[in-house]
């Protein structure tokens, strides 16, 4: 089992930044991939960005490319979401993570288990 708790949203300007963290727990952090994923009102749920269990793969969605970093810290169970450049079709609730199959890092949601409750990220223009 995984429990994922998401911090570090809020309300920002278009253009501004805001740094998202999820703290883990549970089985051992170094063994799975995290990701994280968005949902405005009225869509599906999306991918953002998943890192493999190391750190040195990386995986972005097109629209969040060159704008978004997606780090960990193994150390101290954290996965993290830096968020430049910020547009108002950037606003959602932001979820993290980590997938049923350790090693997966890719953008299906449905190789995705475990789920934080999410963080609500709003970009007024």
């Amino acid at each position: 089992q995984v429990q994922l708790v998401e911090s570090g949203g809020g309300l920002v300007q278009a253009g501004g930044s805001l740094r998202l963290s999820c703290a883990a727990s549970g089985r051992t952090f170094s063994s799975y991939s995290m990701g994280w994923f968005r949902q405005a009102p009225g869509k599906e749920r999306e991918f953002v960005a998943a890192i493999s269990r190391g750190g040195g793969s990386k995986t972005y969605a097109d629209p969040v490319k060159g704008r978004f970093t997606i780090s960990r810290d193994n150390a101290k169970n954290t996965a993290n979401l830096q968020m430049n450049s910020l547009k108002p079709e950037d606003t959602a609730v932001y979820y993290c993570a980590a997938p049923d199959r350790g090693s997966y890092y890719g953008p299906n949601i449905n190789d995705f288990k475990y789920w934080g409750q999410g963080t609500q990220v709003t970009v007024s223009s």
